[in-house]
């Protein structure tokens, strides 16, 4: 072996005093060598436990392993080529010496005459072998990356070659995969399950922690190893563990300082700047980006972050759509906050016009609130509120309004009424009457909007006794329902979705009344109205309520 070669890179790393055996891995890496293919490649961002899995690994390995855990020096051929050798001839101490003559002579040998002389050794020994390059990412020569994708297509049968890197290398995987040369495992399969989870965080590292709280750690974590890692020694000595493991983020100071070092402070100040300005997003797509940065390369960029490794989640097959890991995000975002907070707002903004031309405006919503445009927010929310309660979203509905200013909401009419609606709906009636007072108020006094018509008018009124009509329901006031449902029917046109929701009062105030004909009349007019305008949610509802009628009268 070459004297000059630090040999402590041809060490197999000795196995974690906390390591969680990983038997379905190590099945499938014994896979890979069953079936005689030539490659496995384990590719995933930082921290997600390649080295360590291999080490556990190698360790049951059936034959002879050489290791060589490679550094950004080895980007020099000859570097490169001299440990790799090294590394074989850990494994196989017979091989590879006419290789090093080669590369040692004063006239060396060009890479294609020292890996054909490589070959044929490998070829020509008895015994099978692994060999396993560490950290392949560091790797950003083209001249050594195509020497080492040579030898992958040539490779002999009695050599099994595993890569584990945190980006795929630049090498033909598609053809590979294809021919069933290659046994792949990605991020995926390397995050840790529940079960792995809980003996890791209570067995490994002493925490004692419930299901309930593993579950948590673990789904903020999202399965990265070293996530858990570092919230395990954060936790050590901690009579607070449910509170931190509510505060567990990626600013948190252990996780913080990893992704720092180990992933953004790694990247091109272009990508730098990608990432941050993106995290204000949720899901992401290259023209949202392009919209966001001001950019027109987003697509692109989540092209190369996803080859990379780069913390990025694909939310569809076509990898159209990505999100970044939960943890990343967090990281992302502080930093954001913390160097270029004046831009967060003009992020969300560029965001939410972006959603809203595209139709999507629960994205669009969030984000101009997100960006502190209240106008635009209110907006948005009063000409979508109707089709958000028909999808039966109330729920969304009452976070969007109560996270606008009250003075927002009582200048608009038709929020009022919104606002009093999904007050019904999540327990907050006692505030409802008031919403309601201030949607009449506002059609007599608004200020700051266009004129409205007098169709509008009698919606928004007409919608006023819909909703008034369900809170006398809801008191058993049966002559205030029958007033407030009859004024609602004659205000609303057909097919409007509060007139529906009033002949539903209708029905449930006949029924106050003992008229179980007319009762069972009204519901099933409102379902069959319901199914006709496209409300199947309250097509369901209306039909549940005249089946439940004719049950009680004995009608099954």
């Amino acid at each position: 072996m070459n004297a000059t070669l630090l040999t402590t890179k041809l060490h197999v790393p000795l196995p974690r005093p906390d390591l969680v055996p990983r038997p379905r891995l190590i099945q499938r890496l014994d896979e890979g060598l069953r079936l005689g293919r030539k490659l496995t490649l384990i590719s995933a961002p930082a921290g997600f436990g390649k080295t360590t899995l291999l080490s556990e690994w190698v360790a049951t390995a059936d034959r002879p392993v050489g290791w060589v855990s490679l550094d950004e020096g080895d980007n020099d051929p000859a570097r490169l080529w001299a440990y790799l050798v090294a590394a074989l001839q850990t494994a196989l101490p017979d091989v590879g010496e006419a290789a090093l003559e080669g590369l040692r002579s004063p006239r060396p040998s060009t890479i294609e005459a020292v890996l054909t002389s490589l070959i044929n050794e490998i070829a020509a020994a008895a015994t099978p072998c692994i060999l396993v390059v560490d950290d392949f990412h560091v790797i950003t020569s083209p001249q050594v990356n195509d020497a080492v994708a040579l030898l992958v297509s040539r490779m002999p049968p009695q050599l099994h070659l595993v890569v584990s890197a945190r980006a795929d290398p630049p090498w033909p995987l598609a053809r590979m995969r294809a021919r069933g040369d290659l046994t792949e495992v990605r991020a995926d399969e390397l995050r840790f399950t529940e079960a792995e989870a809980t003996a890791f965080l209570n067995d490994a590292m002493g925490l004692g922690l419930s299901v309930e709280q593993v579950a948590a750690l673990g789904g903020r974590a999202e399965g990265w190893i070293t996530g858990l890692q570092m919230a395990a020694l954060s936790m050590r000595g901690r009579d607070d563990a449910a509170a931190f493991i509510r505060a567990f983020s990626g600013s948190h100071r252990f996780v913080l300082d990893y992704l720092v070092e180990e992933v953004l402070d790694r990247q091109p100040r272009h990508v730098q700047e990608f990432l941050l300005q993106t995290s204000v997003l949720e899901r992401m797509t290259g023209p949202l980006c392009d919209a966001v940065t001001g950019r027109d390369d987003g697509q692109a960029v989540l092209a190369a972050l996803d080859r990379a490794n780069l913390f990025l989640v694909p939310l569809d097959d076509e990898r159209r759509w990505y999100r970044y890991h939960r943890l990343f995000a967090d990281l992302l975002r502080s930093r954001l906050q913390h160097d270029a907070l004046d831009q967060v707002v003009e992020l969300h903004r560029a965001a939410s016009r972006w959603f809203e031309h595209e139709g999507l405006v629960e994205d669009a919503v969030a984000h101009a609130l997100a960006g502190q445009d209240l106008e635009h927010a209110a907006r948005l929310i009063e000409q979508n509120a109707m089709a958000v309660i028909a999808e039966s979203k109330v729920v969304t509905l009452s976070r969007w309004l109560e996270a606008l200013p009250i003075e927002t909401v009582r200048a608009r009419p038709g929020l009022c009424v919104y606002h009093a609606w999904t007050r019904y709906w999540t327990g907050l009636r006692e505030q409802g009457e008031q919403c309601l007072q201030d949607a009449r108020r506002a059609l007599v006094f608004e200020t700051g909007q266009a004129e409205r018509g007098e169709d509008e008018r009698r919606l928004i009124a007409g919608r006023v006794a819909a909703i008034r009509s369900f809170y006398a329901l809801t008191y058993e006031e049966i002559p205030q329902v029958l007033q407030a449902a009859q004024e609602a029917v004659e205000l609303l046109p057909a097919g409007d979705y509060m007139r529906i929701m009033a002949v539903l009062a209708l029905g449930g105030a006949y029924w106050g009344y003992g008229d179980g004909v007319a009762a069972e009349r009204v519901f099933t007019e409102a379902s069959t109205a319901a199914q006709r305008s496209g409300y199947r949610f309250l097509s369901v509802s209306a039909k549940c309520y005249a089946g439940t009628h004719q049950a009680k009268q004995g009608q099954l």
